[in-house]
């Protein structure tokens, strides 16, 4: 496919109603801490005391440490335990289907990605243009800059007040997939990091399938497909074109319709909210005051 132009008939196309599945995160105990499952994985801000657990996922898990985690056991598909310690911004990854057991004798902090191996194939083929790579973990203690990064990211999005932003975290764990794949699976030759932004044709493409689909669930993967570019290369070029990231462009479309239905006053908030695409009332409110600094009811009003 053309990497700037893409070849789709943006109006007949259908996104990937590929549902985000919760239990994808199911083990990690629900008490842990905040989450949500999105169209490419899933994540959790983590909090847990003194334990143990030995997992056996069907999805890639990894795990970044927020504070410093001393006194710790771990063996990744063997029976050997490794003892470590892990100081802040720590990398641990838990290939799919290989066996894993970890003991910890402090309370650990961290965020935990998890992303779907077809979601990850998708993702090696489009980044990377390779077909099966494997996962090569990094030692037990191992530092990455990067990976924190995006973990200190997506700790701000789930623990604030609001409701977290879907599209913004499949934008975060898509980045954190590619992050991997880019480092972790001993690929040679990668190929150039992109430059600039959406072609002229793309970017009337994407948004004309935004205006048309903004209230239902959109993947980055709905996107970039659209577009014709890889899900990295997308994020990147559709912030440089419209000078904000996908999520925010979003939310500023639903929160556009939902004054619009408002100033109307023909339906009740709670319907207006559903649909412009936000999950209750409550979020709707709590966006538009964020961004908008005005209530619905004060909009409605204002009517």
């Amino acid at each position: 496919m053309d990497q700037t132009t893409g070849s789709l008939d943006t109006l007949n196309y259908e996104p990937d109603r590929r549902s985000a599945h919760p239990k994808i995160l199911d083990v990690i105990p629900e008490s842990a801490g905040p989450r949500i499952a999105t169209a490419r994985g899933g994540a959790i801000h983590c909090v847990r005391g003194p334990g143990s657990q030995a997992v056996l996922a069907e999805s890639h898990f990894a795990a970044v440490m927020l504070a410093p985690a001393p006194g710790n056991r771990a063996a990744l598909g063997s029976d050997r335990m490794l003892e470590y310690d892990a100081p802040v911004g720590a990398l641990v990854i838990h290939p799919a289907n290989v066996e894993g057991r970890a003991v910890w004798s402090s309370t650990r902090e961290s965020v935990i990605i998890a992303i779907r191996p077809e979601s990850m194939a998708e993702l090696a083929a489009s980044e990377l243009d390779a077909g099966h790579v494997a996962i090569q973990p990094p030692a037990f203690g191992t530092v990455d800059p990067q990976a924190l990064y995006l973990a200190q990211l997506l700790k701000a999005e789930l623990t604030q007040r609001e409701t977290p932003n879907e599209l913004y975290v499949d934008s975060l764990v898509t980045m954190f997939g590619v992050h991997i794949l880019r480092n972790y699976t001993g690929v040679q030759q990668l190929p150039p990091a992109p430059k600039g932004g959406l072609s002229n044709r793309s970017a009337r493409r994407v948004q004309e399938f935004l205006e048309v689909n903004f209230s239902s669930k959109i993947s980055v993967a709905d996107l970039a497909a659209v577009s014709g570019l890889s899900p990295r290369h997308f994020i990147q070029a559709f912030t440089r074109t419209f000078g904000e990231p996908p999520h925010k462009h979003l939310l500023r479309l639903r929160l556009s319709f939902a004054e619009r239905l408002l100033v109307k006053g023909e339906m009740p908030i709670a319907e207006v909210a559903h649909l412009s695409g936000f999950s209750s009332q409550s979020h709707l409110t709590t966006a538009m005051m964020k961004y908008r600094r005005i209530t619905p009811m004060q909009v409605r009003r204002k009517g």
